[in-house]
């Protein structure tokens, strides 16, 4: 069966996304700012062969049309753990990788390297500066509830959901920057302007 990335998003509107980041510098830039990382990604890994692309979505019924070539599902309920923990579910017998949508610099080769250590590896995680993490991958060995007593938008995240792997063999992937709010901007800002030389 071939590999499934999951597309974590909340269905882009004003007031409903990026609400830190909102305080910061307004509702508007922020959902500018959301939609236009949730377009990108979405875009590449809807070109990419490497893997099949599923969009989970919350809220259920609210209208985003992904482009073609990639599956629509909804999140399901609960916190943060039981909706990405329904997202594996649906998919068990096969390698998945579920990624933000948010995280401006993740690549679809970041995804691929994903792909690549799940050959070796339980799991995968992609840690955030903020110490949570930005993509989690899973094999068809799984813990029985891999998000369970983790301290969502902590910074135990990462250590909380990795101490349900125990026993597991675990990879981590490069660490990237979740920009939740207006510190985290001038970093952005700055490498966005050195790539444009």
């Amino acid at each position: 069966m071939r590999d499934t990335v999951v597309i974590f998003a909340r269905v882009p509107r004003l007031g409903t996304v990026k609400r830190r980041l909102a305080r910061d510098v307004g509702e508007r830039a922020a959902l500018g700012f959301y939609t236009g990382t949730l377009t990108c990604l979405l875009r590449a890994c809807a070109k990419d062969r490497r893997f099949r692309t599923v969009l989970a979505l919350t809220p259920k019924r609210a209208t985003f049309s992904p482009p073609p070539g990639v599956t629509r599902i909804d999140q399901g309920h609960g916190n943060l753990g039981e909706r990405m923990h329904s997202s594996f579910e649906r998919l068990k017998r096969r390698r998945v990788v579920l990624i933000g949508c948010d995280i401006p610099d993740a690549t679809t080769d970041d995804i691929a390297s994903a792909f690549r250590v799940l050959g070796s590896a339980d799991a995968v995680f992609g840690p955030s500066t903020d110490g949570g993490y930005w993509l989690v991958g899973l094999g068809p060995r799984r813990p029985s509830r891999p998000f369970g007593a983790v301290r969502w938008s902590s910074p135990h995240a990462l250590t909380d959901t990795l101490a349900n792997f125990r026993a597991r063999r675990i990879i981590q992937l490069r660490m990237l920057t979740d920009v939740d709010d207006a510190s985290s901007l001038p970093s952005l800002n700055s490498r966005m302007r050195s790539t444009e030389r």
